[in-house]
Order: structure tokens, then C-alpha cells, then sequence
């Protein structure tokens, strides 16, 4: 019985100590979609303070139409920013995206990017 007890205690001790505490970390892509190129598209990051710091991210359309060449520049400004904070030790554990449009011609897609490390 008493080997019963220390098992037991010793496991629930083992199992609370191996516990992973993770902290988290979210950047949001804001692009929008607004013919001639008048949106505002950005990628949001607030730290743990609460400090929000705002990249611009260019426009998906120009006065011509899509332009790819933005969207290209778009993702390399993102992809930068996701190996910048793997390189700090931040694991990019999911992504949710979303899109809004209140009429036909314009709207929003937003991406939230979600990471998690081990807290220290």
C-alpha cells in the first residue's frame, strides 16, 4: 500500500515538473483588397507588453488589377518575418485565416499567425 502511495505521489510529481508552460506570440496580416490600389494592407505584431508594432504590406491591386509582383513582395516580407522569430525560438503553431467583404469589389483577407515556445 505504502508503495501504492509513493508511486503515485511520485508520479503526479514527475508528471506537474514535466509540464510544458508556453508562452504565445500572434502576428496578423491585414491585406486588403481594394480596386486601384487605395487599401492598406499591414502585418500586426503586439508583443508581451502589449507594444504593437505595424509593417506595411503593399496592396493587392494596383490601378491595373491584380498585381502579383505585390503579392510576391507580401510574402517575403511575411516569410521574413516567421524565420525571424523561429531564429528567437518561437514554433509557428497555427494559423487561422479569414476573409470579410461587405460589398462585392473590395475586402479584407486576414491571416493570424500564432506561435508558442517554452516559457524560460
Amino acid at each position: 500500500m505504502k508503495k501504492i502511495i509513493l508511486l503515485l505521489i511520485t508520479t503526479a510529481a514527475l508528471s506537474s515538473a514535466m509540464a510544458q508552460k508556453w508562452e504565445y506570440l500572434q502576428i496578423s496580416a491585414i491585406e486588403s483588397v481594394v480596386p486601384g490600389g487605395l487599401g492598406r494592407s499591414r502585418l500586426i505584431t503586439t508583443d508581451k507588453n502589449n507594444q504593437m508594432t505595424e509593417i506595411n504590406l503593399e496592396n493587392f491591386f494596383s490601378m491595373v488589377g491584380i498585381n502579383f509582383n505585390n503579392i510576391r513582395n507580401n510574402d517575403q516580407v511575411i516569410v521574413s518575418k516567421i524565420n525571424e522569430l523561429a531564429d528567437e525560438g518561437w514554433e509557428l503553431f497555427q494559423v487561422v485565416a479569414g476573409v470579410e467583404s461587405s460589398e462585392k469589389n473590395t475586402g479584407i483577407f486576414i491571416t493570424r499567425y500564432i506561435f508558442r515556445r517554452e516559457k524560460k
